[in-house]
């Protein structure tokens, strides 16, 4: 996705009235030419860490559910029970090839009467961490992998790391309010956070996107058919919105860019002339973000 910038020095007319020719803007003849080309890059690239680590460790936590599961101890019925200990629960009681309800429960799942009445509002957190199964796990990696190490790749770990885990705490508070009767695991609710901070994103850094109304047509319908995924039977759209909305208003706080002219000048070499200063951030971010912040603490 392409950024507009100009390049090469700023002219302007600095001859005498009815001289019509154009001369560059004067400036100091032994400093270095301006930065520009291809490689100039105003924004600084990370290198993404941090996610594939959280990818790890939901794998891992799903191999040790999935150990501690142990389904041929409870039940002579297993799919695919040439895996021992690790075999999955009868597909009629699990159809997604993962664990029971019941070690879900211990590992951590999301319960809002333990929550409520158990005092064990850990599991808000440890829930986002667990999966029901197979099936579970790797669409919600997958989703990861292309949505959260791209993100992490343009801002870094420091502001996406807090972002997924807060989004995933987020869709657990919205999923508590209004299904109270059921369990609910899965990282559904982060991954949606990535998506509203990606929306969010490009909204308030709109005006340094190149072809910005198709990537804003293409972010649309893809969070559009994910939360219509969200109709189908066992799945918790709640959290799916809950986690959308935190991450949506966490984008415009701490994924706001500043404006091209101001990183120009701030890269220009010294002795290079470029014009009036020019302001990091344009007027409707600062309104975006304080509106953002404040619903985030309303909310």
């Amino acid at each position: 996705m392409g950024r507009e910038a100009s390049s090469g020095p700023d002219v302007r007319s600095n001859g005498r009235r009815g001289d019509n020719t154009i001369y560059p803007l004067e400036i100091n003849p032994t400093a270095p030419p301006p930065r520009g080309g291809d490689d100039f890059r105003p924004f600084r690239r990370w290198f993404p860490w941090l996610l594939p680590l959280f990818i790890v460790a939901n794998v891992v936590v799903f191999v040790v559910t999935m150990y501690v599961n142990d389904c041929p101890k409870t039940s002579t019925n297993c799919a695919l029970d040439f895996l021992g200990r690790f075999s999955f629960q009868p597909l009629k009681e699990n159809p997604l090839f993962g664990p029971s309800s019941f070690t879900l429960l211990n590992m951590g799942a999301l319960d809002v009467n333990r929550v409520v009445h158990g005092n064990q509002g850990w599991r808000l957190v440890t829930c986002m961490w667990l999966h029901a199964g197979v099936i579970h796990v790797l669409a919600n990696m997958l989703s990861l992998l292309f949505i959260g190490i791209r993100l992490e790749r343009e801002f870094g770990f420091v502001r996406i790391g807090p972002l997924y885990v807060i989004a995933g705490f987020g869709g657990s508070l919205l999923s508590a309010l209004f299904l109270q009767t059921i369990i609910s695991v899965g990282a559904s609710g982060a991954l949606f956070g990535l998506l509203g901070a990606m929306l969010s994103e490009l909204i308030t850094n709109w005006t340094i996107y190149a072809n910005k109304f198709a990537a804003l047509l293409t972010l649309v319908v893809i969070i559009a058919i994910n939360l219509a995924v969200g109709i189908l039977p066992h799945v918790d759209n709640f959290a799916h919105i809950g986690g959308f909305i935190t991450g949506f208003f966490l984008g415009f706080v701490i994924l706001i860019r500043p404006q091209f002219g101001y990183i120009s000048q701030k890269n220009a070499p010294l002795g290079y002339h470029s014009g009036p200063i020019k302001r990091k951030h344009k007027t409707y971010q600062y309104v975006l973000w304080i509106v953002a912040a404040i619903a985030l603490i309303v909310g």
